[in-house]
């Protein structure tokens, strides 16, 4: 792994350019919306922004207000 990551460089580039931006939303959406244990989860694990795009799509969403 540690060798095919060191010749195609542009692969670690390009999972870098695809975690940074739904790390960054879901960070903000769970800071906004004071949950504390998503942010920390958030934060601390690196699921290649599969954990992420589960709290934006599914527990981030804005509340209805009925």
């Amino acid at each position: 792994m540690e060798q095919f990551l060191a010749e195609n460089q542009w692969v670690l580039l390009l999972i870098t350019a695809w975690v940074i931006p739904w790390k960054g939303v879901a960070l903000w959406r769970a800071a906004r919306a004071s949950e504390k244990k998503w942010f920390i989860a958030l934060l601390v694990l690196n699921t290649l922004a599969i954990l992420e795009i589960i709290y934006i799509f599914f527990y981030g969403r804005k509340k209805d207000n009925q």
